[in-house]
């Protein structure tokens, strides 16, 4: 009986593995990937939007998408966001990948496992020139769960549009 039971948990253990497999597979598929850009030309220097996208603690005063950013952005810490889409207030905890000051912040939050819902969120920097630059917001979403969630997705979209308007009509008035 006890090798029945070994064998059993062993069958169950190797199917896991194999459906953990096929949602890593199937998470890099056109289906199971979307990416929402949005962009603004702001009238401000790099290091004045940069300031402003890092001052954290000023985020609830103009921020109407992430209301607050807690932890260092250094590659390979753990940040603890808070959102607020259509209402409703998310929590996530993303790991930096690039922080590049002036330039780039980018991280990856993940929904329980990878490949159920993972999404790379990147904050741009372009210099256009002495006192303008454009600002491109990105997340590319992958994963098993992204095929149904376009409310969200779009809801999102939304808030992209929003923060960057935001940090636009912010970051003009600072200088």
């Amino acid at each position: 009986m006890t090798k029945l039971i070994a064998r059993a948990a062993l069958g169950v253990l190797i199917l896991l593995v194999i459906l953990y497999i096929a949602m890593l597979v199937a998470a890099n598929t056109s289906i199971t990937q979307r990416t929402i850009q949005t962009e603004v030309t702001i009238n401000a220097t790099a290091s004045k939007v940069w300031q402003v996208l890092t001052d954290f603690e000023a985020y609830p005063q103009w921020n109407p998408f992430i209301r607050q950013i807690d932890g260092a952005i250094q590659p390979g810490q753990q940040l603890i966001i808070e959102l607020n889409l259509s209402g409703r207030t998310m929590t996530f905890n993303p790991t930096v990948l690039v922080m590049q000051p002036e330039r780039e912040l980018r991280w990856l939050g993940r929904f329980s496992i990878p490949g159920i819902f993972d999404g790379e969120h990147s904050l741009n920097i372009e210099p256009l020139g002495a006192n303008r630059v454009r600002f491109i917001q990105s997340e590319t979403f992958r994963g098993i769960l992204v095929p149904f969630s376009g409310a969200i997705l779009n809801d999102t979209e939304q808030s992209f549009q929003e923060m960057n308007q935001a940090l636009r009509e912010h970051a003009e008035q600072a200088r």
